[in-house]
């Protein structure tokens, strides 16, 4: 049985708290930036002749002064929003993933895995928290309270006004608030009930051993691998790419999706190894180490694979409406867009190509580390280019983002090893266990 240690139960609070206070400062820091301080930001952006949009909707509409000032207000004062909701999409959809993971392992009738179906579970836990997160920001969106999402602007769909979009209102038919409202709660709720329900039912096989419970706890995973199947695809339209509502890309979701994939594969390392260290999860092994390895590996080189083909068939198109979306990107956040590419694809890729070094600890735990971060830098590159656009070089936006990411780390944290420490380490009702406590990578 884990025991979640006081000291770092001490310092997740200390994450928590620490990341609210930087969020506080950096909110008030951003709602006392003046017209006159965005003027100024505005001409030290453009000046050179640079005028690269971030985003489709600034090729529509007005094209005068006080146009690209109120949008330059918007993206300015949209960077607290765009700060959360970047950790927060983030964290929700790297534990439906762990959760994915998970109920494949169950679908497949997996052996190797089953010593670790629990730290799965825990990191599933953190679900519902996310979620939630998730929904406030919905709420202050749909009551126009934040302006991240472009198309929520009722002026762009209504027919004579001077702002009016074509193209968004051919849309509206399923980027409205309450259609929007609706599929938000559906991925959260029906997330977190299935998160739910396979952790009790886990438990129950645990405690009868009985085939009948085993098989309907099969089934609840097919169960989720179908709901994930939709909800993966549709979140990642729905949070991430209707940012940018004239935009669109029919791999977009697989690379949104494999992106947490390998974070919530990374995830599961770290904690895995620091029960190992701690010696409450002795039975994992150099050989389930290597199996994780070789999952990192894979789901490092198919996010590359789908970052490549999505990029090199826009940008060899080079249709205006679309390779815009690259373009802003090369222009103004040139420091962590390509960048991410050593921290994804390189790196795991020169690292983790040998079957011996997946083996060692110290070497796979720095490669999930790297890929934890790299990866949360390819949401912050999905979200603050549409949201904030070239205006995140400020000190706000550092603290905002520092101060988002030490809450999400910390709840994160507190949330799992609170959960870990709940749970029967060992899944001994499981009826491939002993398979798992056996395993040996045969090669």
């Amino acid at each position: 049985m884990y025991s979640f240690s006081p000291k770092l139960r001490l310092y997740s609070i200390i994450f928590i708290v620490l990341g609210l206070v930087l969020f506080g400062v950096g909110y008030f820091m951003n709602h006392g930036i003046d017209d006159a301080r965005i003027e100024h930001m505005m001409e030290a952006v453009h000046a050179g002749g640079n005028h690269a949009p971030t985003h489709s909707s600034e090729m529509v509409g007005p094209q005068d002064h006080q146009a690209h000032l109120d949008h330059a207000k918007l993206q300015i004062h949209n960077q607290p929003l765009a700060a959360i909701h970047t950790v927060a999409v983030f964290l929700f959809a790297l534990s439906c993933c762990a959760l994915f993971f998970y109920s494949i392992q169950n679908a497949a009738h997996a052996g190797w895995s089953i010593i670790i179906l629990r730290v799965m579970e825990a990191i599933a836990s953190f679900i519902p928290y996310a979620g939630a997160i998730l929904i406030i920001i919905m709420l202050l969106n749909a009551s126009h309270q934040g302006h991240l999402f472009h198309w929520m602007d009722p002026e762009l769909t209504t027919p004579g006004d001077a702002h009016f979009d074509p193209i968004l209102y051919e849309k509206k038919i399923f980027l409205n608030i309450p259609f929007y409202a609706f599929r938000t709660v559906l991925y959260v709720v029906g997330a977190s009930f299935f998160a739910w329900k396979l952790k009790t039912l886990s438990k129950k096989v645990d405690e009868t051993k009985d085939r009948k419970v085993y098989a309907s706890y099969y089934n609840w995973s097919i169960g989720y691998i179908a709901f994930f199947g939709f909800a993966s695809a549709a979140w990642a339209w729905d949070w991430l790419m209707s940012i940018d509502p004239h935009w669109y890309s029919t791999m977009y979701i697989w690379y949104a999706m494999v992106s947490t994939l390998a974070s919530a594969v990374a995830a599961i390392i770290l904690i895995s190894v620091y029960l190992k260290k701690k010696g409450v999860l002795p039975q994992f092994n150099d050989n389930h180490l290597h199996d994780l390895g070789v999952f990192l590996f894979a789901t490092s080189m198919l996010w590359s694979y789908t970052w490549f083909c999505q990029f090199m068939l826009y940008w060899y198109a080079n249709v205006p409406e679309e390779v815009n979306y690259f373009f802003g990107r090369f222009k103004y956040y040139g420091p962590t867009f390509l960048p991410m590419l050593i921290l994804n694809f390189l790196i795991p890729l020169l690292v983790l190509v040998s079957s011996s070094i997946k083996r060692n600890y110290t070497v796979v735990t720095t490669v999930a580390v790297i890929v934890l971060v790299g990866h949360w830098l390819d949401y912050f590159n999905m979200v603050m280019p549409g949201t904030v656009g070239p205006y995140w070089k400020t000190p706000e936006v550092f603290i905002l983002n520092l101060g988002s990411v030490l809450f999400g780390v910390g709840l994160f944290v507190f949330v799992v090893l609170t959960a870990l420490s709940k749970l029967k380490l060992i899944p001994e009702g499981n009826p491939y266990v002993k398979e798992s406590k056996i395993y040996e990578y045969p090669f």
